[in-house]
């Protein structure tokens, strides 16, 4: 018998992604899953229900014997217990912020995977949701900044003199500020990349921009960041400071899942900035990188403008779509053996990633925070 899927609409505001997209429906049903989508789960990405028939989905209420979810947001409590005790559900969850969601998960005996814990190896490239929508996140950063600056981005030669290109500093070169700033470079700006970390000072450069050294290392043993010295701490301020203040836009894109963001600019620094200065924060959904950003909102602020859009993978809803599909896909793949749901608990992926499993909550994290709420 084929393993019933069921993709649901989702229903929390703003997100207008879906769990499935038509390109991949045959390549579920080769590894014998059936998929089943709600109706019109696919309208806000604008994908429309007859494509996901023609692929040869079908389109309604989950069967019965459903034993596998697929969704972009966590479920609601409600529709938790509306899925088969022992279900497979794959999704992002945040647990930390969804104490609720997880104890719902944990009493209905649902085994999750949260696709925020895929872990950072090569072997779950192809899962790595986080990465895929935050590539997305970077490109559109760099659209933002471009059409919130009251000048061009690349430099213009006209009959009546020249315009200087515009100058864009990144803080943060993980998946989303490499695609900004190759986006940025591609759009004609002066890219410049700053991180914590110094050995990815080639992948700045690679995508055609200037790493910003502050001459101080925080390489500690065992690869970990070592704390910096009040003296160093000056230093890299005293450097950074001069970047900013440079920067016609200025991209942060430091977050930790289901956290608050890290505060990376000062409000001294900003008040600093150039007039007309952006400054584009990906890291709103846990409150923003700087003090003055208001999540959702875009706000003029001294001299510069902070833009902090929510769920921006979700306004590039058909990629993103697509690309967490092919997550899904990818993670999926690793359960079925011969056309059957098998969890390989020895399975590295499986094993990090599983939220909850038979009644128990088996990320410590999502445990701790539970039962701090208790």
């Amino acid at each position: 018998m084929p393993i019933q899927l069921h993709i649901a609409k989702e229903t929390r505001p703003h997100e207008k992604r879906v769990a499935l997209v038509p390109a991949v429906v045959a390549k579920l049903q080769k590894l014998g899953i059936e998929p089943h989508l709600e109706a019109g789960a696919g309208e806000a990405a604008r994908i429309p229900d007859a494509d996901f028939t023609a692929a040869g989905a079908s389109v309604g209420a989950a069967p019965a014997d459903t034993r596998l979810f697929f969704r972009v947001q966590p479920p609601s409590v409600a529709d938790i217990q509306a899925m088969p005790e022992g279900s497979i559900l794959c999704s992002f969850i945040y647990a930390q912020r969804e104490p609720e969601v997880v104890k719902a998960l944990r009493d209905r005996r649902i085994t999750c995977f949260a696709m925020e814990l895929i872990p950072r190896i090569t072997r779950a490239q192809a899962m790595d949701a986080l990465s895929s929508q935050a590539a997305l996140a970077g490109y559109y950063a760099a659209l933002l900044a471009a059409t919130h600056l009251n000048r061009i981005l690349p430099m213009m030669t006209t009959a009546v003199g020249s315009l200087r290109p515009a100058k864009i500093l990144v803080m943060g070169a993980g998946v989303a500020g490499l695609q900004a700033l190759a986006t940025g470079k591609r759009l004609g700006a002066m890219i410049e990349g700053y991180d914590v970390r110094p050995e990815v000072r080639e992948q700045v450069q690679s995508v055609g921009g200037k790493f910003v050294d502050t001459g101080v290392s925080a390489v500690g043993e065992g690869g970990y960041a070592r704390e910096l010295t009040e003296e160093e701490q000056q230093q890299v301020q005293a450097v950074l400071t001069r970047h900013v203040q440079q920067a016609d836009a200025i991209i942060t894109t430091a977050s930790i899942p289901g956290k608050p963001s890290p505060k990376i600019l000062t409000e001294e620094q900003i008040m600093g900035m150039k007039s007309g200065s952006v400054i584009i924060d990906l890291a709103a959904e846990g409150g923003g990188n700087t003090p003055l950003t208001q999540p959702g909102e875009t706000v003029e602020v001294g001299p510069a403008t902070i833009v902090a859009p929510l769920n921006i993978a979700s306004h590039l809803a058909e990629h993103a779509s697509e690309l967490y599909a092919r997550n899904l896909l990818a993670l999926v793949g690793l359960m079925v053996q011969e056309g059957e749901l098998t969890l390989d608990w020895e399975d590295e992926v499986l094993a990090r990633s599983v939220l909850t499993h038979d009644g128990e909550i088996r990320n410590d994290a999502a445990r701790a925070a539970v039962e701090e709420q208790a």
